[in-house]
C-alpha cells in the first residue's frame, strides 16, 4: 500500500466498484456510473445573462460561482495515485496524457470511463435588481502569480457601451462654442468701434489745430497777431515770385488807348488783372511827370520803366495788342461769355455790332471789341476800364492750359511782338493765366487802380491793389540802384513843392509823385518802412536842408523807399 496521504474525497463512504485497471495492473475503485442527470433549465442573473456564461460576479448577491469540471477518459496518472479522482486535486483542470494502455497486453480492450462532473450546490436565484452602472476596472496582470484571489476577471466587452458618443454632451459644447464665438464677436465690434471714434477725434483735433494754426499765421485771430500781420493790422505777404507783363490796348478805329497789367502771382498760384487809368502820372527821364495815355499814345517808349518807378513792380514784357488783333484772339478760341453792364448800339460807320445787355452774353471777336472800347458820353474812365477787364477775364477762359497751344494760338493772330516778349514767352503767360481763370473769382481777380484827379494814387489802391496785388514796395528796387523817394506837398504852396522836387531830382534820386496831402501840415516829415531805408532816409533830410529830427519809422502813404510829407517849416534854399 502507499502510504502517502491521499486527499480528501467526499465520496469516499460511497461503496467502491472495480471500473478498471491503470497502467501497471492494478485495480481501480470507483463509483458506480451514475445516470445522466436531466437537463436543467438555464439560470439567469439581473442582466439577462446566464449564471454559467463563464464570469465571476465575486459575489453571493449572484448565486456565487459555478464551476465545471470535466473528466476526459485517461489512463491512471504516472505518479501512481490514488482516489477517487484519479491523483488530481479538487478544483484542478485535469491535463490530458496520452494514454499507455494501448501498449501493455494484458488491456484486451479499451474500456469505458465514464465521465464525472462536479458540481457545487447551485444558490437560489436572486431576486432581479436594478441595473448599476459598473466601475472601469483596473486591468489585469495575465502573468500574476495570484491570479485566482486578484479579484473579479472583468472584460472590455462588458463595458463597451461607455464607449458610445453621448450626442447630448456634443450639443452641450456645441452651444458652448457657439455662445462664446458670439461673445468674442460683439466684444471684437465694441473694440473696431472704439478705435473708430478715437481715430474720428484725433482726425478733427488735427483739423482743429490745423485751421487755427492757419488763421494765427495769417493774423485772422482776434486778440492774436501771427507772423502774417503786422502793427495796424495790416497783413504783410511774404516774399513771392511774380510774372507780369503790360498791354496797351490801341482803338484803331475810334482812337485812344487802355493800359492794363497781367498778373501771375506763382507763389500763390493766383492770377490778376490791373487796369491802369490813362491819367496815372508816371515819370520822364527828366523827372518831371506825365500822363499814362499821353506817353502811351506817344510810342511808349520807357514806359514799362516809369511804371516800374511808379508802382514799385518788375514787369517783364509790353505787348501791343491792337484791336483788330483782339478780335482776331477772340475768334480763334471760339468767341466769350460775358456778363455785359450795359447794352451796345451798333456802329455803322466803323461796323461795329450790337451788343445786348445780360448775362453770360456770347460775344464774338467784333463784339467783343465793341463791347471793351465802349465809353459813354461823361462816363468815368473806370467804367470802360472794367469793361475791358470782363472782355479779357473771358478771353482768358478759352486760352488753352497747354504752353504749346496756346503758343500756336498766339502766333495764329500774325503779330508782331515787341522784342522783349516773344511769342513763346506769351504763350506760357497766357496759358498760366487762363488755367486759374478758369478756377472762377477764388484764383482769379481783376481790379482798377484808384488815382487822384492829380495823377497820383490814392491810400486805398497804394495798400489793397499796388502792395497786395502787384507785390510793390521799396523791396522792388533793385541793389545798387538810386533809391526812390515820394514827395507829398503838405504845405499848400506850389513853388516850395516845386522847390523841393527840384533839390531830389538834382540829388540823383528817383522821383516819385505823392500828390498833395489832404490837409496842411506845420512840419515836415520824412518816413521809411524798413530799417535798412534809415541811411537813405537821413541823407534825403539833408539833401533838403532838414534836421535829423525829422526823420521816422511808419508807414509809407506813397510806395516809395521813403516818402517826404513836405509842410510849412520848408523854406527852399
Amino acid at each position: 500500500m502507499n502510504d502517502r496521504q491521499q486527499p480528501y474525497d467526499p465520496y469516499a463512504s460511497q461503496e467502491q466498484q472495480l471500473i478498471g485497471y491503470d497502467g501497471y495492473g492494478r485495480p481501480v475503485y470507483g463509483r458506480a456510473p451514475e445516470p445522466p442527470a436531466a437537463p436543467q433549465a438555464p439560470q439567469y442573473d439581473a442582466y439577462g445573462r446566464p449564471y454559467d456564461y463563464g464570469y465571476d460576479y465575486g459575489g453571493a448577491s449572484h448565486g456565487g460561482q459555478q464551476q465545471y469540471y470535466e473528466q476526459q477518459p485517461q489512463a491512471a496518472p504516472q505518479d501512481g495515485g490514488y482516489g477517487g479522482y484519479g491523483g488530481y486535486e479538487p478544483g484542478q483542470a485535469p491535463q490530458a496524457q496520452a494514454p499507455q494502455a494501448q501498449a501493455q497486453p494484458t488491456l484486451q480492450a479499451q474500456q469505458w470511463i465514464p465521465q464525472q462532473v462536479h458540481r457545487e450546490p447551485a444558490a437560489p436565484a436572486a431576486a432581479p435588481q436594478q441595473p448599476r452602472t459598473p466601475q472601469i476596472p483596473e486591468p489585469r496582470r495575465a502573468d500574476s502569480a495570484d491570479s485566482a484571489d486578484s479579484g473579479p476577471d472583468y472584460r472590455t466587452e462588458q463595458f463597451a457601451f461607455i464607449d458610445q458618443p453621448d450626442e447630448e454632451s456634443e450639443d452641450v459644447i456645441d452651444w458652448l462654442k457657439f455662445t462664446e464665438s458670439r461673445t468674442e464677436r460683439r466684444e471684437e465690434a465694441r473694440r473696431r468701434g472704439r478705435n473708430r471714434v478715437v481715430a474720428l477725434i484725433v482726425v478733427l483735433a488735427l483739423f482743429v489745430l490745423g485751421g487755427a494754426g492757419y488763421l494765427w499765421y495769417a493774423g485772422k485771430l482776434p486778440f492774436l497777431d501771427g507772423p502774417g500781420r503786422k502793427e495796424g493790422g495790416a497783413a504783410v505777404a511774404g516774399p513771392q515770385e511774380r510774372d507780369m507783363i503790360v498791354v496797351h490796348v490801341h482803338n484803331t478805329k475810334k482812337g485812344g488807348t487802355s493800359t492794363a497789367l497781367l498778373v501771375d502771382n506763382v507763389t500763390t498760384q493766383k492770377g490778376a488783372t490791373v487796369l491802369l487809368p490813362n491819367a496815372l502820372g508816371v515819370p520822364r527821364d527828366d523827372g518831371t511827370g506825365i500822363p499814362l495815355g499821353k506817353t502811351v499814345e506817344e510810342g511808349g517808349l520807357g514806359v514799362r520803366e516809369s511804371l516800374d518807378s511808379v508802382l514799385g513792380t518788375r514787369i517783364g514784357g509790353t505787348w501791343r495788342l491792337d484791336t483788330p488783333f483782339l478780335e482776331n484772339l477772340v475768334e480763334l478760341v471760339g468767341g466769350i461769355e460775358v456778363d455785359t453792364d450795359t447794352a451796345v448800339p451798333a456802329d455803322d460807320a466803323v461796323k461795329a455790332p450790337a451788343v445786348a445787355q445780360g448775362t453770360k452774353q456770347h460775344l464774338s471777336g467784333a463784339m467783343a471789341v465793341a463791347y471793351a472800347t465802349h465809353r459813354a458820353q461823361n462816363e468815368p474812365e473806370a467804367e470802360q476800364l472794367e469793361r475791358l477787364g470782363k472782355v479779357l477775364y473771358g478771353t482768358l477762359r478759352k486760352i488753352p492750359g497747354d504752353p504749346k497751344s496756346a503758343t500756336l494760338t498766339v502766333e495764329s493772330m500774325g503779330q508782331i511782338l515787341d522784342p522783349s516778349l516773344n511769342a513763346q514767352t506769351l504763350g506760357a503767360m497766357l496759358s498760366k493765366l487762363g488755367e486759374h481763370a478758369k478756377e472762377g473769382p477764388s484764383a482769379y481777380r481783376t481790379d482798377v487802380l484808384g488815382v487822384k484827379p492829380d495823377g497820383t494814387l490814392t491810400d486805398d489802391a497804394n495798400k489793397n491793389v499796388v502792395k497786395e496785388v502787384l507785390g510793390g514796395s521799396f523791396t522792388a528796387a533793385q541793389a545798387g540802384t538810386a533809391p526812390r523817394v515820394g514827395l507829398r506837398d503838405a504845405t499848400g504852396d506850389e513853388k516850395a513843392q516845386t522847390a523841393a522836387k527840384a533839390a531830389l531830382i538834382n540829388g540823383g534820386y528817383t522821383f516819385v509823385e505823392g500828390g498833395k496831402a489832404a490837409a496842411t501840415r506845420s512840419a515836415t516829415q520824412i518816413t521809411y518802412q524798413d530799417d535798412a531805408q534809415r541811411e537813405k532816409a537821413v541823407e534825403v533830410a539833408k539833401t533838403l536842408g532838414l534836421p535829423e529830427t525829422v526823420v521816422k519809422k511808419g508807414e509809407n502813404t506813397v510806395n516809395a523807399d521813403v516818402v517826404v510829407t513836405l509842410g510849412k517849416d520848408y523854406e527852399p534854399s
